[in-house]
C-alpha cells in the first residue's frame, strides 16, 4: 500500500483509484485470475485422461467395459452441468467424510444422517475444522478439479471416440497385415491419426471449459466472478474507506475483455496445432496445405 493512501478522502482522482485498486481485497481479486488459470492448466489434462479412458472403454470388444464407457458418456452428457456441479460436489464431499468416519470413529453409535443433516465425528471432517485456511482452499480446488474433469471428461470421451471411429479402417487393416499386434496398431496407427479428427471437437470443448470456470462459485470458491460482484457492488463510507456507487458493470466488462482475450489466444494456438497435425495427413486440411505449398 502506498504511503499517501493513509487518508483516501484527501486524494485526487488518480491517486484515489491507485489506492483503491491496490487494496487487499483487490489483490485477492487479481489472485483469483491465477486460480482460474491454474484450474484450466490442471483440469484440461486430467479431463483429457478421463476422456481417453472413456473412449477406450467405449470401443472395447468386452461388452461390460464397453457399456461402462458408453454409460459414462451418456449419463454425464445428459445431465445439465449446473445440476451435476450442485449434486456431485456434495456427494463427493460426504463420501470422503463417510469413508474417513468409518476408519477413525468405528465406535460411533449416533446416526450419520439426521433429517437433512449429515453428521460425522469431528475427527472425520475433511478437512478438519482446525486446519489452516490454505488447506480448506486446496480441498475446494481439488473438488473443483475432480468435478470439472469428470464432466468435461465425458464430452472429451465422446469426441475422442468419434475421432477413433473416423480413422479409415483400411489403415488399421494394413497395419495388421504387416504383422502388428492389436496393441501396436492402436498406439502406432490409430492414436496418432485420431488427434487429427478429434482436435476440432477438443478445441470447442476447451472453449466451453474456459466459459464454464465461472461455475466455480457454486463450489464455494472465491473466483473472479465472486470478487467482481463483491467489489463492484455499492460501497458506503460506513463499511469501506473507498465508497463508490454500483460499479459492477465495469468489473464485469473487465471480465468480458479477459475471457475474449483468452479465447482469442487459444484460437491462435489451436489453429497452429491443427495445421501441424494436418501436415502430411490424408485429410481435407492436409490436402489444402499441399495445394498451398504447390501454388
Amino acid at each position: 500500500m502506498f504511503s499517501y493512501c493513509a487518508d483516501p478522502s484527501t486524494l485526487d482522482t488518480f491517486r484515489w483509484l491507485t489506492c483503491y485498486l491496490t487494496t487487499g481485497v483487490h489483490m485477492s481479486f487479481y489472485k483469483s485470475f491465477l486460480l482460474v488459470l491454474a484450474l484450466l492448466a490442471v483440469t484440461a489434462p486430467v479431463a483429457l485422461s478421463f476422456g481417453f479412458l472413456g473412449a477406450m472403454s467405449a470401443r472395447s470388444p468386452v461388452a461390460p467395459v464397453s457399456c461402462l464407457g458408453k454409460g459414462y458418456i451418456a449419463i454425464v452428457r445428459g445431465v445439465p452441468d449446473i445440476a451435476f456441479f450442485l449434486f456431485f460436489v456434495i456427494a463427493l464431499d460426504q463420501s470422503f467424510e463417510l469413508v474417513k468416519h468409518n476408519i477413525v470413529c468405528p465406535d460411533w453409535t449416533d446416526p450419520i444422517r439426521q433429517g437433512n443433516d449429515f453428521l460425522v465425528c469431528p475427527q472425520a471432517k475433511v478437512p478438519l475444522g482446525t486446519s489452516p485456511e490454505y488447506v480448506h482452499q486446496l480441498y475446494g480446488f481439488l473438488l473443483a478439479v475432480i468435478t470439472f474433469a469428470i464432466v468435461f471428461g465425458a464430452f472429451a470421451a465422446n469426441v475422442l471416440f468419434g475421432g477413433m471411429q473416423a480413422v479409415p479402417r483400411a489403415q488399421l487393416e494394413t497395419a495388421e497385415a504387416y504383422g502388428m499386434t492389436r496393441r501396436q496398431t492402436f498406439w502406432r496407427v490409430l492414436v496418432p491419426q485420431m488427434w487429427v479428427y478429434a482436435l476440432p471437437g477438443l478445441s470447442n470443448l476447451w472453449m466451453v471449459l474456459i466459459k464454464a470456470t465461472p461455475l466455480l462459485f457454486l463450489l464455494g470458491i472465491e473466483d473472479i466472478v465472486y470478487w467482481a460482484r463483491e467489489l463492484g457492488g455499492t460501497k458506503t463510507s460506513k463499511f469501506s474507506a473507498y465508497p463508490h456507487p454500483d460499479w459492477r458493470m465495469w468489473y464485469f466488462l473487465f471480465l468480458l475483455i479477459f475471457y475474449l482475450s483468452f479465447t482469442k489466444v487459444s484460437e491462435v494456438v489451436l489453429e497452429r496445432v491443427m495445421r501441424r497435425l494436418n501436415k502430411g495427413q490424408a485429410t481435407s486440411g492436409g490436402e489444402a496445405m499441399r495445394k498451398e505449398a504447390s501454388a
